[in-house]
């Protein structure tokens, strides 16, 4: 909401370099996540991001999430009476999927469920407040709306967490952080306005991530 109130005040000049700042920060955030979680998978980070990029597209282009996501976020501009807003949707994806994406939102959720440690969840909030804040400046309400999508995404694990326990290893869970670091990459260049990444598309990395490590 804050963000919401800044945006009316910003002029489009400072709204677009607010956006290329945040977009240099999401990009600087996945970047150097994945290379730091790659380069401990010893060796094999490479071929798990490369091979399990191509299996998720695959599969993310049948199921056709971002799709999905996009006719979602219609259906709650729709709902809001904000048929009027042109980047509501844009809004709404792009926020859902940088504060969805990440091992944090996994790690934080099973923390909270297993140990009663909310402390991952309390930071990565920080974090989130920020970055959705100068989103909702720059993007408008629709950022606002990803409150919905991280409240399912992270309520989701925190319930499955018993399930997840024995399987999310310490390999597992860097296997994780290194792809979803590189959605988060993905989410960036989005930003900046580059050749458009359907980053939804992609999210069966995070679970092919964990199935690799398992079966390797």
């Amino acid at each position: 909401m804050l963000g919401l109130g800044c945006g009316r005040l910003i002029s489009e000049r400072f709204q677009k370099t607010l956006m290329m700042a945040c977009a240099v920060a999401v990009i600087f955030l996945g970047l150097t996540g994945a290379v730091k979680e790659m380069l401990a998978l010893d060796g094999d980070g490479f071929a798990l991001v490369g091979t399990n990029c191509m299996l998720a597209s695959l599969i993310g282009e049948a199921i056709n999430i971002e799709d999905r996501m996009e006719k979602f976020g219609i259906w709650l501009r729709r709902k809001t009476g904000s048929s009027g807003d042109t980047r509501f949707v844009d809004g709404f994806v792009t926020a859902s999927l940088t504060v969805c994406i990440g091992a944090m939102a996994v790690i934080g959720s099973i923390n909270d469920r297993l140990l009663g440690d909310p402390s991952v969840l309390f930071a990565k909030t920080v974090l989130d407040a920020v970055i959705v804040m100068i989103m909702t400046a720059t993007l408008g309400k629709g950022c606002i709306f990803s409150a919905l999508s991280v409240g399912i995404f992270q309520g989701a694990i925190f319930l499955a967490a018993g399930f997840l326990e024995p399987i999310m290893t310490p390999a597992a869970l860097k296997s994780l952080s290194a792809v979803g670091d590189i959605l988060i990459f993905c989410v960036g260049t989005n930003l900046f306005g580059l050749p458009h990444v359907r980053v939804a598309n992609f999210l069966p990395a995070l679970v092919i991530a964990v199935i690799w490590v398992l079966a390797g």
